[in-house]
């Protein structure tokens, strides 16, 4: 059973320059990457260079997150959105990355709001060729999100019923907010587009804790899934240091 780690530029080497941080994820024996908003302000051109050379793929990206985390649910903030959600599109699929995450942002959870976070995925989607994903965020790391939930973003990827919108599923996120993850999992299967881990406890490293990802991981892999797992966690000294937690998985690469 291989599983592919997707090393977070947004968590992973923080202190470090971002195009740094790609070279140590390579350094560092990860499969793929995943990015918050950083392309937004790298001189494509090198990152794509850079990107060839160390042979990772990307699995995804994020609109501009600014102050309210992402602005496609902010009723009074359409063009602003729709133009970042543009801009997302255009180096998100120059990038060759899988997925572009439309961040929500900090708003009331209302009909308005609701609708209109909706009218710009439909936007997303029919401006774009490669997946678009929303994520439920816990009200515990991000107070007053729109999307708290994965029943909220099951029942926004039914009204639009689309293919490629897709649920960003982090584990720490989705456990916090709904609990049991594997039965929250098998029960969005058709939905989930990305995974992401994290430790329950201080949203560190995934060692063995609340959760053990050893026995989730597979689970989610015989449910089906068979994308990248992404590492969004927040170290709790160095990230290099703290990298044990993938051995179990290793061990189980080798023993097949």
């Amino acid at each position: 059973m291989d599983f592919n780690f997707s090393a977070n530029t947004g968590y992973l080497w923080k202190e470090l320059p971002f195009i740094d941080r790609l070279k140590m994820a390579k350094r560092h024996g990860f499969s793929s990457l995943e990015f918050h908003d950083e392309p937004h302000k790298e001189n494509l051109a090198g990152l794509k260079n850079l990107l060839s050379k160390i042979e990772l793929n990307v699995n995804g990206m994020n609109v501009r997150m600014g102050d309210t985390f992402g602005c496609a649910a902010i009723p009074d903030q359409l063009d602003k959105a729709r133009n970042e959600i543009k801009d997302a599109i255009t180096i998100a699929e120059d990038l060759g990355a899988k997925g572009l995450h439309i961040l929500s942002g900090i708003t009331e959870y209302n009909k308005t709001s609701k609708s209109t976070f909706i009218s710009n995925l439909k936007f997303a989607l029919d401006n774009s060729k490669i997946s678009i994903l929303i994520e439920p965020v816990c009200e515990e790391q991000l107070s007053g999100y729109f999307l708290r939930t994965i029943e909220q973003a099951a029942a926004i990827i039914d009204k639009i019923d689309h293919p490629r919108l897709k649920i960003m599923f982090d584990c720490y996120h989705i456990y916090k907010e709904s609990g049991d993850l594997v039965k929250n999992f098998a029960d969005h299967a058709d939905k989930i587009g990305h995974v992401q881990i994290a430790a329950a406890e201080n949203r560190a490293e995934p060692f063995p804790g609340a959760l053990n990802y050893s026995d989730i991981l597979p689970e989610f892999k015989q449910l089906g899934y068979q994308g990248a797992f992404g590492c969004e966690y927040r170290p709790s000294g160095s990230t290099e240091g703290g990298l044990g937690w993938r051995d179990p998985f290793f061990k189980m690469e080798n023993q097949e």
